[in-house]
Order: C-alpha cells, then structure tokens, then sequence
C-alpha cells in the first residue's frame, strides 16, 4: 500500500512538473503605441482561459528581439514577422545562427510598411531621401530592418543621411511634429494610430515601393510581399500607395508542451471577433488563414489542431 502511495506521489509530481513550463509563460509582444501591445493584452486573457492553471507575463518587444528571446529561453511565446522570423530559422543575419527553438503558433493579420513624409520636405520618393532625417523604429525591429532594406535598394543607407533618429513611435511621431525628422519608416496595420496623430498636425505623404524596388527586395528576402494602401487611408491621400509588408504571426518555443500549443491554437481561433475587437485586421481571419504556412515550423501542437480542423 505504502508503495502504491509513493507511487501515486511520484507520478503527480512528474506530471506537475510536466505542466509548470506551461503554467508560467512569458509573452513578448510589441512597442507600446504599436498593433502587438494590446493584442497580447486580448491573447493573455485568451490563454490562461485555454490553458487551465496558467498564467501569461506580457511584456514589450519587437520582431527581431522577440525570434532571439524565444530562442534563448527568455519567452515561451511572442509575435514575429514573417520576414524577419524567416531570417532568424535561416540563420541569416541579422541573426548570428539559426533560431532552431522558434516554432509557429499561428498567422495573423498582413502588416504594412510605411515610409511617411512631411508634404513640406520635399521628399516625393525613398530616393529622395539623400542628406533627409528620417526617425525609425529601434534595433531589433521589423520596422528598422525594413527602413534600412528598402534605402538599400534605393542606393541609400543612414550615412548618406544627416540624422537617423530610433526610438518610439510616440518619439517619432513628435520628432516629426516638431520638424526634426522629416521622414518616419514603420511596419503596423493601416490606418497606423501613429500616422494618424502625425496628420491631424501636419500634412503626410505615404511614399510608394514600386514594382522594381519590391523586386530587389525579393532578393534580399523571400518574406517581402507588395501591398496597396488604399485612397483615403489617411487624411489628404487621394489615390491608391503601393508599399511592402509581411505577415504578423504568433510564435513559440518548441519547448512548449504539445497539450498546450494545442489549447493555445484552439482558444485563438475560438475567439477571433475577440482579438478583432482590440486590431481590425484580425477581424476577417479564419482559421485556413491561421493555418498559412509562412516558411516556419509549425509547433506540433498547433499542428495537431490544424489537422483536426482540416485545414492542414
């Protein structure tokens, strides 16, 4: 009898142990000011109803640093960007070698970059950007990556600039106000509530990608995709933008256990009007478009749920 009962105790222990990595997870999301920030507030709520027992530390991050947090173990979930999630499962800089611990969860929404201008710089085009100051998002941002990405295949980079600002939206947004930078690149949904704030002070122009740059930027990345923004997005805009983007996605570490990617997968797609709710771009989703593959992993839990729901 004695032996049944430490029997018993050992077995609950194992499988306490088993669910404490799921019981305690840390979730990097995005900027504050950003799309990521509140939508991981909606997905935390989701996630510690799907799981039971669990709780969900959200946190700030950004596209590139949370890929690096999650391989190394300091998050067990976080959002990505296709483009730059893809690099990091490569091993392509600016990552030093392959994020081998970076599993996909689920697709979300399309995110758009925008190169915005004061109508008053003069700046019509990214070539016209030689000798401009621009402000972008910080290192280890999507948004940063794509701002150098796209002045590179315009023949461009920050030394041929006379000042690069990093930092907040909010930062940016000010800088702009206040007539320190004159151009502002990002990557978030349209309309962007930063880009909004700029307008209601000064007249923007969303500047275009064309085809031959979209293009050369294909070379340097596979995840990059073209993108309209359509007239009327913003205040003034009379006609259609061409611009670049990449998909938003939630991922994991491999780690975690399967049950819970599982439930975690399930209870997104159980409540998309909720997550629509905090970012309209979310609000058409379905869970074929949950299921897109956008070249990472899938982690095996959520795959389990793919499959059940005959989308994979």
């Amino acid at each position: 009898m004695t032996h049944k009962l430490v029997l018993s105790a050992a077995l609950g222990l194992a499988l306490v142990a088993g669910t404490a990595h799921a019981q305690n997870m840390r979730f990097m999301t995005g900027p504050q000011g950003g799309s990521w920030y509140p939508l991981g507030g909606a997905i935390q709520s989701i996630v510690e109803k799907a799981v039971p027992g669990s709780s969900v530390q959200v946190s700030p991050g950004a596209g590139i640093s949370n890929v690096r947090g999650i391989q190394d173990g300091k998050a067990e979930l976080g959002f990505g960007n296709g483009v730059s999630t893809v690099d990091g499962v490569a091993g392509r800089e600016p990552f030093k070698a392959k994020q081998d611990n970076v599993c996909q969860i689920a697709t979300l929404y399309f995110q758009y970059f925008h190169f915005v201008a004061l109508v008053d710089s003069g700046v019509k085009t990214p070539a016209d950007l030689k000798g401009k100051a621009i402000t972008t998002q910080q290192k280890g941002n999507t948004g940063e990556q794509m701002t150098r990405e796209v002045l590179k295949v315009y023949g461009l980079d920050y030394s041929k600039l006379s000042k690069v600002n990093m930092g907040s939206y909010t930062d940016s947004v000010t800088q702009l106000k206040d007539g320190h930078a004159q151009v502002f690149g990002l990557i978030t949904t349209v309309p962007a509530s930063a880009v909004m704030d700029l307008a209601a002070a000064r007249d923007i122009r969303v500047l275009e990608v064309t085809d031959d740059k979209l293009k050369a930027l294909q070379e340097l990345n596979r995840g990059y995709d073209k993108r309209i923004i359509k007239a009327g997005s913003y205040p003034k805009q009379d006609k259609d933008v061409q611009t670049i983007g990449t998909w938003t996605h939630m991922i994991a570490s491999c780690k975690l256990p399967e049950e819970t990617a599982y439930r975690i997968t399930k209870g997104l797609a159980e409540n998309i009007p909720t997550l629509g709710a905090v970012v309209a771009a979310v609000k058409e989703m379905t869970v074929k478009d949950m299921a897109i593959d956008i070249g990472v992993p899938y982690h095996p839990g959520a795959l389990k749920y793919y499959k059940e729901a005959k989308v994979k």
